[in-house]
């Protein structure tokens, strides 16, 4: 649901109530507010959403079941609560996956309307205290009981990527205009923007941003609400997807100087982010035989490729976690949920793997990602060229972290530091068809050519350490030159 006005929510009531019966993905009540019962509800409508392709399901209160009058009701979800526990942190924690659900009040003339909204499954059928549930009609039945409708779901989950999921379905033209940022959608194709809005909305829904629905209305994907919301919030879950911004002091995470949250796309929001993002970055100056000059102390490029694929190849399909940015005085740290789909080891030299195909496509149209696979090369390239430690790349579980630290002299690096930068400097001259030999190390850590031997020390880590492996064996020491374990 977009909004919470009046007006809205009314028009929806009268809406599902002009339903000749009860469907799968529509439930009434007069007044029942049972939480057990509410709960198995929530499993078997969003199951049932999914199914029948809808973008929500609803439970309304408030309804008679069998004539669709609206009769009112008492129930105050606010107010409900179970063992103690406030209702809707009770629901939650008993679902599995969790999914968004939202209660909202309808004032209509005939009586009080309580709406429960609910998000479709995704991914994995949705289960209430351990059990998956199902609406068989108007009935709710177990999910496990009715196989054929379990293997449909499954498979509706495998062939339904994020981007094609509804994330407001049943909008006037003017409703989608108001939602979307469109202009920026041309500005950034480069592209005039129409004179009338049949127009937009038909370029918008070539690239199937939106969806035209039946009698005339249209749906907006979830493609077109991550890349271009005005508002994220106004998406449901799609709020969590946001990317948030956390400055701290110091080198830890105990005290917190500035966090934020964005609220715009992905796509019209990506220049303001960056900004921001840059502007909390400390810099160093440098004074040069007559000027001042101020350098950031991070790559801008790196800091803006590793950002947009901390969006673009996180796992959407994971609830309650988003993408971040996390600022310390001596390091970056960039996170998305979901772990990396190639080797962590391997980044530089494998082409990417995307969950999220057709919004990489349109980042990389948009021009705020890099080409397919040249992203990590061009990271490594410029920490490099400012003579940084070398990023570091993990894969906790559930999630990828790309780390960028601040200048180090070479005498404070410790051996892993070393061997990872000597790692990653052989992956990027190999895929530029060079390969790793002592000047081009001394050239990475700045070391004077009467210190080769220092060079050549660190050589020696990397290889002991199975990072790096010599080309050939038989030729002079000089002549020496290395290419990654694996090439």
């Amino acid at each position: 649901m977009i909004v919470s006005d009046q007006d809205y929510l009314a028009g929806l009531v009268r809406e599902l109530c002009k339903l000749p019966t009860e469907t799968e993905w529509v439930e009434f009540k007069r007044g029942n507010d049972d939480p057990q019962a509410m709960g198995e509800y929530i499993s078997a409508l969003a199951n049932s959403a999914a199914l029948t392709g809808k973008a929500s399901a609803y439970l309304l209160w408030g309804i008679d079941d069998s004539t669709h009058a609206i009769v009112g009701t008492a129930f105050d979800p606010k107010s409900a609560k179970r063992g103690g526990e406030e209702l809707e942190s009770w629901l939650l924690r008993q679902l599995t996956p969790k999914i968004g659900f939202r209660f909202f009040e309808a004032a209509m003339p005939e009586g009080r309307v309580v709406i429960l909204e609910i998000e479709k499954a995704f991914k994995h059928p949705v289960r209430f205290s351990g059990v998956e549930y199902i609406r068989i009609g108007s009935y709710k039945k177990h999910l496990k009981d009715f196989p054929e409708k379990e293997r449909e779901l499954w498979r509706i989950f495998e062939q339904t990527p994020f981007e094609d999921g509804v994330a407001a379905e049943r909008l006037g033209a003017e409703e989608v205009t108001r939602l979307l940022d469109y202009p920026a959608y041309f500005d950034l194709l480069e592209l005039p923007l129409p004179a009338d809005r049949k127009a937009v909305l038909e370029s918008l829904e070539s690239d199937r941003l939106i969806r035209r629905g039946e009698s005339g209305l249209f749906d907006i994907m979830n493609l077109g609400a991550i890349l271009f919301a005005k508002r994220l919030s106004e998406f449901g879950r799609l709020q969590r997807k946001s990317m948030r911004v956390i400055q701290y002091k110091g080198r830890g995470r105990e005290e917190t100087l500035k966090e934020q949250e964005g609220g715009k796309g992905y796509a019209n929001g990506f220049a303001g982010l960056i900004e921001y993002i840059n502007g909390l970055l400390p810099s160093n100056e440098i004074i040069g035989q007559a000027l001042r000059k101020t350098v950031p102390m991070f790559p801008p490029i790196a800091v803006r490729e590793l950002v947009a694929n901390a969006l673009i190849h996180q796992d959407l399909f994971v609830t309650g976690a988003g993408p971040m940015v996390e600022i310390f005085e001596d390091r970056i740290e960039i996170a998305n949920p979901g772990e990396p789909l190639v080797d962590i080891m391997r980044l530089v030299d494998t082409p990417p793997r995307s969950r999220n195909e057709r919004l990489a496509s349109l980042m990389r149209r948009f021009r705020i990602c890099e080409e397919r696979g040249s992203g990590i090369d061009k990271v490594i390239g410029q920490i490099e060229l400012y003579q940084l430690p070398a990023p570091l790349f993990e894969a906790p579980p559930g999630s990828t972290r790309s780390t960028l630290f601040s200048h180090r002299p070479l005498n404070r690096m410790d051996k892993t530091d070393r061997i990872r930068a000597v790692y990653l400097h052989a992956c990027l001259r190999y895929v530029l068809r060079e390969q790793l030999n002592n000047t081009s190390i001394r050239e990475r850590f700045g070391i004077e050519p009467e210190n080769k031997a220092m060079a050549s020390r660190i050589i020696k880590e990397a290889l002991e350490a199975g990072a790096i492996k010599l080309v050939n064996p038989d030729v002079a020491d000089k002549l020496r030159a290395y290419v990654p374990y694996w090439a």
